[in-house]
C-alpha cells in the first residue's frame, strides 16, 4: 500500500533514517523540518500519512495537529519523547490517530504505519466523480457507465456521447451540436454517426429501446437526455 507521507522532524539523521524506511516500502517521502513548514507542506500536497514529531521549532506538533485536523482527514501518527499518560490523552485528543513514543525502533515505526495506512485507507479513497441521471450512472474518470446498478459496455464514440447529454441532462442538442461537441471540426464525418450512437446506446440502456425513457427524441431539433422518472 504505497502512499505519500510527510514526516516533519527536527532531528535531520532521525529524518533520514525514516525516509530511508519508509522509501523501502514504496512511500513517497516528504521531510519537513519545522512545525511551520509542516502546514505549508500539508496544505499543499495534501499527504496520506504524517509523520510528526511533537517537539518542533516554529510550531510545535501537538499545534501542527490540532490546525490540521480542523482542516483535513490526513492521518497523523505523533512521535515524542514524552511518555505520560497525560501527554499520550493529549495527542490523540487532538486529533492523532497513533502515538509513538521515542526511543523506537524503525521496525516498530514500519508496523504502526502498516497498520494506520490500512485503517486510514477509506479516508484516501477517490471522490465520487459519477455524473448520474436517474439509473442511469457515468463516470467520466473511471470511464465507466452503468443503469440500473449493471455494468454496460460502450464504444468511445458512445461513451463520449453520452457523456455530453448527461452533463447537461434536459438540454436538448441538435446532432450538428453533437457531432462538433464529440468530433470537434471533423468535417468529413455525417451527423448521421449521431443517430447510429444514439441507436446503439438505447439498445445497451433502454428497458424498451423502441420507448426511450433516457436517450429521448426531439423530432425536427435532436437529442436530449433525461432521468429515467421525468414525462416527455
Amino acid at each position: 500500500m504505497c502512499a505519500r507521507v510527510l514526516v516533519a522532524e527536527d532531528d535531520e539523521k532521525q529524518a533520514e533514517v525514516l525516509r530511508l524506511y519508509l522509501e523501502s516500502e514504496g512511500h513517497a517521502v516528504v521531510l519537513v523540518p519545522d512545525g511551520r513548514a509542516a502546514l505549508d507542506e500539508a496544505r499543499r500536497d495534501r499527504p496520506d500519512l504524517l509523520v510528526l514529531d511533537v517537539m518542533m521549532p516554529k510550531v510545535d506538533g501537538l499545534d501542527v495537529c490540532r490546525i490540521l485536523r480542523g482542516e483535513s482527514d490526513v492521518a497523523v501518527l505523533m512521535l515524542t519523547a514524552r511518555a505520560t499518560e497525560d501527554d499520550l490523552l493529549l495527542g490523540l485528543d487532538l486529533g492523532a490517530d497513533d502515538y509513538l513514543t521515542k526511543p523506537y525502533s524503525p521496525r516498530e515505526l514500519m508496523a504502526r504505519v502498516r497498520t494506520l495506512l490500512r485503517r486510514t485507507a477509506g479516508r484516501r479513497e477517490p471522490p465520487d466523480t459519477a455524473l448520474r441521471a436517474g439509473g442511469l450512472r457515468l463516470d467520466p474518470v473511471r470511464h465507466e457507465v452503468s443503469v440500473g446498478g449493471r455494468p454496460v459496455e460502450t464504444t468511445p464514440g458512445e461513451f463520449q456521447l453520452l457523456e455530453t447529454l448527461i452533463r447537461q441532462p434536459g438540454r436538448v442538442f441538435t446532432r450538428r451540436q453533437l457531432l462538433e461537441l464529440t468530433r470537434g471540426d471533423d468535417r468529413f464525418v455525417s451527423t448521421r454517426i449521431i443517430d447510429v450512437h444514439v441507436l446503439n446506446l438505447r439498445k445497451k440502456l433502454e428497458p424498451d429501446p423502441q420507448k426511450p425513457v433516457y436517450l429521448r427524441t426531439v423530432f425536427g431539433v435532436g437529442y436530449k437526455l433525461t432521468a429515467e422518472n421525468e414525462p416527455g
